[in-house]
């Protein structure tokens, strides 16, 4: 039998010509997902500081790259339950809970300490379905993660396994990532795992079960190659990892599950490992922009020549150079209106960078904004998945 994780003949589950190899590169705001069974050394429940090292040194490459990044961690249990010597019993849910206080400190310890080496500043939350679900709660915990990425720092989102009733959880951080993507506008989910990939069998049972590259819908085929979740610290398996892919879809979000045992697994994505991506429909993508243009207060105003206004309902980005001028203060991924010489409104979006930065950018020759990595040549000011045109 093949090795778990290790990619057969692989397909696309697709009605439409096969994508140019995908990186992350695109991504604006991407939500990373990391399973127990990848931060914590089963046997020991340690902390695998060496792999630890080799993601922040991803996630740093990325925020370098001007892009901003939300994980959510598991692995406060099973680090805690060895710190309190009780790794050789069943634990009960008053056990559970008090091995959740305990090892979410450590967690949160090895995280601030592996991403201090890069001079990024981490943030620690902790939340309960309440808090994605009552209305006042939900306001100020995307009003507080936005605020953190606008910040420039690295927000861990676990769910609040210390004080949260078995009747009242997220199940799983499959779950738990799809709805922080949803609440803080993220364009793309990383689901890092033990395996590589949605598989057309369980490979575990089907020694040529093929890696499913590509997914347009989560239809009743593909949740029949789902299994369940495999033994140890595992909890989820992929049927919520389908559960999760769902959510984002529908929200315009792509989605990745990767195998992210091996070092850099961030790099390997980039580099073209063999993962599955799973895409959102034209649909998902119009709900997405009708979301920013109308559910989102413009916070700005960024003023554009008539040529570029040709060029944006051709679908193309809005680039810092093409930029006049602007109003407003806002911050990364706050709306902003976009309107020609005369005043008339052209277009609706959400802002890759804030208003400072976009400031900085238009003050400097061209060859140094291009180095800073907000440059006018090497990222947008607005995407084009962000934009919705006047006439909605």
């Amino acid at each position: 039998m093949t090795e778990f994780g290790a990619p057969q003949d692989d397909c696309k589950i697709a009605s439409r010509p096969a994508r140019s190899r995908q990186t992350l590169a695109s991504a604006r705001r991407i939500i990373l997902k990391i399973g127990t069974a990848l931060i914590v050394e089963q046997g020991s429940g340690k902390v695998r500081e060496v792999w630890l090292d080799t993601l922040a040194d991803d996630i740093a490459r990325i925020r370098r790259r001007g892009q901003d990044v939300a994980m959510v961690s598991s692995g406060a249990v099973a680090i805690g339950r060895y710190v309190l010597n009780m790794h050789e019993k069943v634990l009960s849910a008053a056990d559970k809970r008090a091995a959740a206080a305990v090892g979410q400190a450590e967690l949160a310890k090895a995280y601030r300490e592996r991403f201090a080496r890069h001079g990024l500043t981490v943030a620690q939350i902790l939340l309960t379905p309440d808090d994605t679900t009552l209305r006042r709660r939900l306001v100020n915990l995307r009003s507080t993660l936005v605020k953190l990425l606008n910040l420039k720092t690295i927000p861990v989102i676990n769910e609040n396994d210390a004080i949260a009733a078995s009747t009242s959880r997220f199940g799983d951080n499959d779950r738990l990532a799809a709805r922080t993507a949803q609440l803080v506008g993220g364009d793309t989910m990383v689901l890092l795992s033990n395996v590589a990939g949605l598989y057309s069998a369980d490979p575990h049972e089907t020694a040529n079960a093929a890696l499913i590259r590509e997914v347009y819908e989560v239809t009743p085929e593909i949740e029949l190659m789902a299994g369940g979740a495999q033994p140890g610290y595992s909890c989820g398996g992929m049927k919520s990892k389908l559960v999760a892919a769902r959510m984002v879809l529908a929200s315009g979000c792509k989605m990745i599950i990767a195998d992210g045992r091996g070092a850099y697994p961030l790099s390997a994505i980039d580099a073209g490992k063999p993962c599955t991506w799973f895409y959102p429909s034209a649909e998902a993508h119009d709900a997405r922009k009708r979301w920013i243009a109308r559910a989102l207060r413009p916070t700005g105003a960024l003023i554009v020549g008539s040529c570029t206004v040709t060029r944006l309902r051709l679908g193309e980005n809005l680039w810092a150079a093409q930029v006049t001028s602007f109003d407003g203060e806002f911050s990364r991924g706050d709306a902003v209106v976009i309107r020609d010489l005369d005043g008339n409104e052209v277009a609706r979006g959400a802002s890759i960078c804030s208003s400072a930065e976009l400031r900085c950018v238009k003050r400097q020759p061209e060859s140094i904004s291009v180095r800073s990595g907000l440059g006018r040549e090497l990222r947008p000011i607005v995407h084009r998945d962000d934009l919705m045109l006047a006439d909605w």
